[in-house]
């Protein structure tokens, strides 16, 4: 049996990374600079923007808001905490139930 925590580490955060890495490099932001926002190695950028990694799973509207946000304020240079908002989205995820159910695009 897969714990909750599981499904979070190897499917909710990289998709997570994954939406944040598009939504820069789709306002015009390279992809070394997109990995260096979120101290990530480029190569992890380049996997998320292939859809190699992080795939698995479609946000609501209001997440994809979230994750816009996030990625306009580092293009912007705002002092961005970016574990913290990325731990932000996760809650605010499992507050909409994405990790409740055992559905395969759900989380635990």
């Amino acid at each position: 049996m897969e714990a909750p925590c599981q499904k979070i580490v190897w499917d909710v955060l990289p998709a997570i990374r994954a939406a944040i890495a598009v939504e820069l490099v789709r306002c015009g932001v390279s992809q070394v600079e997109a990995s260096r926002m979120l101290e990530i190695a480029p190569s992890a950028v380049s996997q998320y923007l292939s859809g190699k990694r992080g795939y698995r799973i479609e946000f609501e509207d209001e997440v994809k808001k979230s994750i816009a946000l996030l990625a306009q304020d580092l293009i912007d240079k705002k002092d961005v905490k970016v574990i913290e908002r990325i731990c932000g989205i996760c809650r605010q995820l499992r507050s909409e139930g994405v990790c409740a159910g055992p559905a395969p695009e759900r989380c635990g």
